[in-house]
């Protein structure tokens, strides 16, 4: 069986058309060239602003003709994450999917229904003759993953809807009304290169086949981030083994938790069968930590021949104790919201890059915007001790819940009437747009909702099938039913 198998057939069968388009992050012109030509084969109007977000409208059905417009919005872009034993190039490749027991994945990638069922559902809507529902706007934004480019360059006059459907939420049976703001915090080190000293033996620790996931839904499960584990590895090598470090690298998406990383670095041959039992205790004791959270945890250490060169000593040192000082989780849950995260931080990547540069790329968010600052100011305060250059993006805005809004009623009442159950209404920690969209259309209302994916931005990524038509029908009788 295929996911073109799958019912509701239009959504699988575009959702799979999706799937074959390489889609990155700012690097969206296929999937852009794929709406465009969706919308003329359908002959459908349709808009591209400046930056690349396009809107396909298409006119209410008879009878409908009063009704108010309603925006679906989904991001057509998609994080680009894959195992390290996966030959995949994700600016040419078409995703491999597979139908594996009750969900959806891909072979060795992320699936990218984060947001591609979302589109599909939209465009769905926009071919079906047999449902009812006034005007509608179909926008698709560029960017999300990386940056909320899109919806903060959204063009002007691209909208004139007075309700907005998200459609990038990932738990069935829950609707979202509000979202975490975020920020960026983005550190970089200027280290001297320096000869590998003599008698020294180098190591190449790797930790991998973490879970990792998503640094907004996923931040509370406990999940081990890889640049944490690496750096408490190398502490305790400097601090008693006068290690010297050569390279790192873990993480890759600001918004993803980090699944793997590795150093190479070296201690001096006095102490190297020292500093192996050692390393054993400490991977046993993390193995121990992780036990119930990581249940495929990998770490190893292999002997690395012919190292030529590790970064100077003090620049060594201010990384290290910077990374294991960094908080990195769940900073505080929320009084208002029984079970929400309210404020974290992320340690989302540490990469060499350029000429002589380290850069340390983290991740805050929470729904207040003063949590939001202060977290800031302590993953700031801590790299600033440390001597790195500190910067950060320009942030974008939570979205505050509205729980008298007409959308969120109908959308409530639709739930009920369709599946005979109350649905759960909920703010979520992860970012959406919808905040950067009110900022243009301050009288939106709003509501978010999407079937069950699990593992977001990670190679375990999987969609629950049965949720699919489960969103499909309240989707379609919530357009249906608003006026």
């Amino acid at each position: 069986m295929t996911i073109r198998d799958l019912t509701p057939r239009s959504v699988w069968e575009i959702f799979d058309d999706i799937t074959r388009v390489p889609r990155p992050s700012k690097k969206e012109e296929k999937i852009i060239a794929f709406l465009e030509k969706f919308a003329a084969e359908h002959n459908l109007e349709h808009k591209k602003d400046a930056i690349g977000n396009v809107v396909i409208y298409k006119p209410a059905t008879v009878g409908f003709e009063s009704r108010p417009v309603v925006v679906l919005q989904s991001h057509m872009d998609m994080v680009c994450e894959k195992n390290s034993d996966v030959e995949f190039d994700f600016e040419h490749d078409a995703i491999r999917t597979k139908v594996e027991g009750d969900w959806v994945k891909a072979e060795g990638t992320t699936l990218g229904a984060d947001c591609g069922i979302g589109m599909a559902a939209a465009l769905a809507v926009l071919i079906d003759e047999n449902i009812s529902h006034g005007a509608i706007e179909a926008l698709f934004t560029v960017d999300e993953e990386t940056g909320l480019t899109g919806a903060f360059e959204l063009g002007e006059g691209m909208l004139k809807g007075e309700y907005l459907i998200n459609l990038d939420s990932e738990d069935e049976g829950e609707i979202f009304i509000g979202c975490a703001g975020g920020i960026d915090t983005v550190a970089t080190f200027r280290y001297t290169e320096e000869p590998a000293p003599k008698n020294y033996a180098f190591f190449r620790a790797d930790v991998s086949d973490l879970l990792g996931g998503h640094s907004g839904d996923d931040i509370d499960k406990g999940r081990a981030n890889s640049n944490k584990i690496i750096a408490r590895l190398l502490w305790e090598a400097a601090h008693d083994y006068g290690m010297r470090l050569s390279y790192f690298s873990g993480g890759n998406l600001r918004n993803a938790i980090p699944r793997e990383a590795y150093a190479i670095f070296g201690v001096p041959v006095r102490f190297k069968n020292d500093f192996v039992k050692r390393y054993n205790m400490f991977a046993d004791d993390v193995r121990n930590e992780y036990k119930f959270t990581e249940p495929n945890f990998r770490i190893t250490l292999n002997e690395m021949p012919d190292v030529a060169s590790v970064i100077d000593e003090r620049t060594q040192n201010a990384l290290v104790d910077s990374l294991v000082g960094v908080p990195n989780g769940v900073i505080s849950m929320s009084f208002a919201v029984s079970g929400l995260v309210e404020t974290s931080t992320n340690l989302a990547s540490v990469k060499f890059e350029g000429k002589n540069e380290i850069v340390v790329t983290s991740s805050q968010r929470s729904s207040i915007e003063s949590a939001k600052t202060y977290v800031m100011q302590m993953v700031e305060s801590v790299f600033a001790l440390a001597g790195a250059d500190v910067a950060h993006s320009d942030g974008y805005p939570g979205w505050t819940p509205d729980p008298d809004s007409k959308l969120l009623e109908t959308t409530v009442e639709s739930y009920k009437r369709l599946f005979g159950v109350e649905p759960k209404v909920r703010a979520i920690h992860a970012g959406l747009e919808c905040g950067l969209f009110l900022e243009k259309y301050p009288d939106l209302e709003m509501v978010s909702f999407g079937p069950t994916l699990r593992g977001v931005h990670s190679p375990d990524e999987r969609l629950e099938i049965a949720t699919v038509g489960k969103f499909w029908d309240l989707l379609t009788d919530v357009l249906a039913h608003i006026e």
